[in-house]
């Protein structure tokens, strides 16, 4: 059974309607900027919804959150202020990185290419924290191309294919500029399956502020 459902996505930018409107425009998804200077996107599903926070900080390293998408040509998104960082092949797939305009990182697959859209998560142990979301969430993984079962599919309300792990070999060193929301009822049982309490709601949040066993921040939503 699961203990949680997916919410939504959300971004830390430094210009948050200028990186929502790119990712409005790249995704079909609609604008609101609110009065605080945040901007939210919406589209048909709930679970489409994704929160750019404002934040005073700058991008400085890497994401390990990211996301893959499937397109005819990535030029719109480099007309859109995108730049190209590098291309990739592989025996079965290509693609391109590129970084929006406050150097947030996605890999674009061109179409035709039997690639699915996906939430990608960097981790030390992507078998298992694959393991940990698809139980907490009521999901199944899956194979990757690489025979390790890393990928998640089945995830209710998810608005990618899949949700990918990512094996890597460096510890997280900084806050993740993206992170997700869930709604869960039961945050102790949460922690009791490995999840960390990083803030209590208080009188300025009236969600939890967690962290999964791989250290990734997420927030969960009373119903």
């Amino acid at each position: 059974m699961a203990l949680a459902s997916w919410k939504d996505l959300c971004c830390d930018a430094h210009d948050a309607p200028g990186v929502a409107a790119f990712w409005g425009d790249l995704l079909g998804l609609n604008l609101e900027v609110q009065d605080g200077g945040d901007a939210v996107l919406r589209g048909e599903r709930p679970g489409q919804t994704m929160w750019f926070n404002r934040v005073p900080e700058t991008k400085t390293v890497k994401n390990r959150v990211h996301l893959d998408l499937v397109l005819p040509s990535y030029a719109p998104l480099v007309e859109a202020g995108a730049h190209v960082l590098e291309d990739h092949e592989t025996a079965r797939y290509r693609w391109t990185v590129l970084a929006d305009p406050e150097g947030n990182e996605m890999c674009v697959f061109p179409t035709g290419v039997d690639a699915p859209t996906a939430l990608v998560v960097d981790a030390v142990d992507a078998v298992g924290l694959a393991e940990w979301w698809a139980e907490v969430l009521g999901a199944r993984t899956t194979e990757a191309p690489d025979g390790t079962r890393r990928w998640i599919t089945e995830v209710p309300g998810l608005p990618f294919d899949v949700w990918k792990m990512v094996a890597v070999p460096d510890d997280r060193t900084v806050k993740n500029r993206w992170h997700w929301d869930v709604v869960c009822d039961d945050v102790p049982g949460l922690v009791a399956r490995g999840a960390r309490v990083l803030r209590e709601p208080d009188e300025l949040i009236h969600w939890h502020v967690l962290a999964d066993p791989g250290g990734n921040e997420f927030c969960a939503f009373a119903a």
